[in-house]
């Protein structure tokens, strides 16, 4: 199992789609991004299943940027998922949600999620905290199995 330089974002609100690309690609993040739109597709890539029956599961994102409110399966369901694959249950998994509920947070925290972030409404905070995920996830934080 390798880890790739992949960042999976799951996001159905292409507004909060575009800022974050934008905001990844102002910090200069040179990782490939694969989006993934609900939570059934995004399921779907990181087990190999549906559109997806073709990809090399051993190849596993570095980071997932989940958000939780999604169309098909929520996100909570999609993190409790993959943390039951023996492929994909170490990826570091950034939660990223317009929910201030106590509750997402206890659940997404109960599943495992290595952080819990409320995304800002303001632009520059936004791409403030896009660029403190790409700094700390991509280039400070080690993955399991060495990360190469």
């Amino acid at each position: 199992m390798k880890h790739n330089k992949t960042i999976l974002l799951v996001e159905d609100n292409p507004d909060d789609e575009v800022l974050t690309l934008r905001a990844l690609r102002r910090h200069h993040v040179a990782n490939e991004i694969v989006v993934t739109r609900d939570g059934a597709e995004a399921l779907d890539y990181l087990l190999g299943t549906g559109t997806y029956a073709a990809r090399d599961v051993t190849q596993i994102p570095q980071l997932i940027l989940l958000d939780l409110k999604l169309p098909k399966v929520d996100g909570l369901e999609v993190l409790r998922r993959l943390r039951q694959n023996l492929y994909v249950r170490n990826v570091p998994v950034v939660v990223m949600t317009t929910s201030d509920e106590e509750q997402d947070r206890i659940q997404s925290y109960d599943l495992h999620a290595n952080s819990f972030i409320r995304k800002p409404v303001d632009f520059n905070e936004f791409v403030e905290v896009i660029r403190q995920i790409g700094l700390y996830w991509l280039m400070l934080n080690e993955p399991p199995g060495g990360g190469d």
